[in-house]
């Protein structure tokens, strides 16, 4: 009788929502009794999808494709299909792809594991597709990648109508999670060596929203909002409070929601880090207006000016959307002059392409293919350029970095590590003398300056070792073999996943181009 445990395996699309259901999803199977899968082929292959690409529903049945004979040759494997397009598509992957066993949708997650023992059980394709949020994901299981960063969903849903998402229909309307869950979630990680977090919302600065009007919502949120405050703000503020967490991040915000109040709140409070990722789409006010973007180009380039003033040294990077519909030559024009304004250290640059489902599929004037090629190649040219003069001006300063696992892919080859400086540039630092490790925390010297990244190569100056390098230390004795809590690698109840996720398939921040 064959006792080992099943394996698995989950392909992550999208966005950083995404990647963080996908450690919940890790959290579910491994609590349920599968372990990650090895070198061989895994008994169950999950998917979660974005249906916010072009062409996202023939990628992914062109990889189901090639999985078929996969499964022929692999009795009792299993393959599900979740995330934003199962969400939209529903009995239709069952239908294109018969040979698919479980079929669910954003609100539901947490059914996988009880999915698939019924689809095996009963030998035929479980579909279960819920309306509204069934359990808010912080309270599932959930498998940590590293022991240094955390993603912390503050809300789900959006309540935006922007022309060219369909994220808000599938993920639903705006909940939020109350500050004292939050923050009990934060504190816990840090508990376990966690030094950086990120809050994630799809439009996280509009925290409070979901509460309602302010007399109605919980006495902890009236009180984070005294003084006139937003709440997102407030929850700024309090996690500056927390002992031991030394950098703060959030992602993504939308311009229509960034408030004075969340300026001054990232600026009074030390942790939480130079560095802000505001979307911008598009700079023509045309066309922000034709994508239901309640700002326009002023309004935008007034917050990235108030941002500098209160906060100097801050990188910040965004969101492009190149060629929608209507966008003439003008309003090209108009996003170049933003960027050269705004002067990102990064930005995520995209051609527009029809999203089934949204209001800009079948709107008038959708721009020729070659037209929108030839602009996004100057955009990306500027963007390129402006990006190298900005890191450029790092030149000669002394950074702390982060030290990371798995961000510079050539490593090997160049001898160096890598990490995150405060300001979320990528920087590569010669090996010190002194171990280090994952979680850990160097001071570096900047060497060279490259549009992407930057180079470190005299001798580091400090090595500090941390409570996050100690438990990425511990986690390679258990995954060696030694056993995790109640044998369960890598998996904590009610904790988020940790750790900076592999690059999933070009990720872009947010919902893609959603906030």
């Amino acid at each position: 009788m064959n006792t080992a445990a099943r394996t698995y395996e989950i392909r992550t699309y999208g966005c950083q929502m995404n990647v963080h259901d996908s450690e919940r999803l890790s959290g579910l199977l491994e609590a349920a009794g599968y372990v990650r899968a090895g070198d061989g082929e895994p008994d169950v292959v999950v998917f979660n999808t974005c249906a916010v690409r072009e062409n996202a529903d023939n990628r992914l049945y062109g990889n189901l494709g090639h999985l078929r004979p996969v499964k022929d040759g692999h009795p009792g494997m299993q393959i599900a299909v979740g995330g934003c397009l199962a969400q939209k598509d529903r009995d239709t992957i069952v239908e294109r792809a018969p040979w698919v066993d479980v079929v669910f949708g954003t609100h539901n997650i947490g059914s996988l594991p009880a999915l698939l023992e019924r689809a095996r059980v009963q030998s035929e394709a479980q579909v279960e597709i819920e309306e509204s949020l069934v359990t808010f994901p912080s309270t599932l299981p959930t498998r940590r990648e590293s022991p240094y960063a955390a993603w912390v969903s503050i809300s789900v849903g959006c309540n935006n109508t922007c022309t060219f998402c369909i994220v808000p229909s599938l993920r639903g309307k705006e909940r939020d999670r109350r500050p004292g869950e939050i923050l009990a979630e934060i504190e816990a990680l840090v508990g376990e060596g966690v030094l950086e977090i990120t809050l994630l919302g799809q439009n996280v600065n509009a925290y409070g929203s979901g509460f309602g009007a302010l007399a109605a919502a919980p006495d902890e949120v009236r009180a984070m909002t005294s003084g006139g405050q937003s709440a997102f703000a407030g929850l700024l503020r309090a996690c500056g409070d927390v002992e031991g967490l030394e950098r703060v991040r959030f992602t993504s915000p939308h311009p229509k929601d960034f408030t004075d109040d969340v300026i001054a709140a990232m600026a009074e409070t030390p942790n939480v880090t130079p560095s802000l990722h505001m979307p911008l789409q598009a700079g023509s006010d045309a066309v922000l207006r034709a994508m239901r973007r309640s700002y326009r180009q002023e309004r935008y380039l007034g917050i990235i000016e108030k941002v500098r003033a209160a906060i100097p040294d801050a990188a910040i990077t965004t969101d492009i959307i190149v060629g929608f519909p209507g966008e003439t030559e003008a309003d090209f024009e108009e996003t170049l002059h933003v960027v050269r304004e705004a002067r990102f250290s990064s930005a995520f640059t995209f051609q527009y392409s029809k999203r089934p489902g949204t209001p800009a599929a079948t709107m008038d004037g959708q721009v020729p293919k070659e037209v929108v090629q030839e602009r996004y190649e100057r955009l990306v040219a500027l963007q390129e350029e402006i990006s190298w003069e900005e890191n450029k001006k790092q030149l000669g300063r002394t950074l702390e970095v982060l030290v990371a696992e798995g961000e510079g892919r050539k490593d090997g080859a160049t001898r160096r590590l890598s990490g995150r400086a405060r300001d979320n540039r990528l920087v590569h630092f010669g090996v010190p003398e002194e171990p280090v490790r994952p979680g850990d925390m160097v001071t570096v010297e900047v060497t060279y300056a490259a549009p992407h990244h930057l180079v470190a190569d005299k001798p580091v100056r400090d090595v500090r070792r941390t409570r996050a390098g100690d438990a990425w230390e511990a986690r390679q004795g258990r995954e060696d073999g030694s056993g995790g809590v109640d044998g369960q690698k890598g998996v904590s109840l009610g904790m988020p996943s940790i750790g900076r996720p592999a690059q999933a398939d070009a990720p872009v921040s947010g919902c893609s181009t959603a906030s």
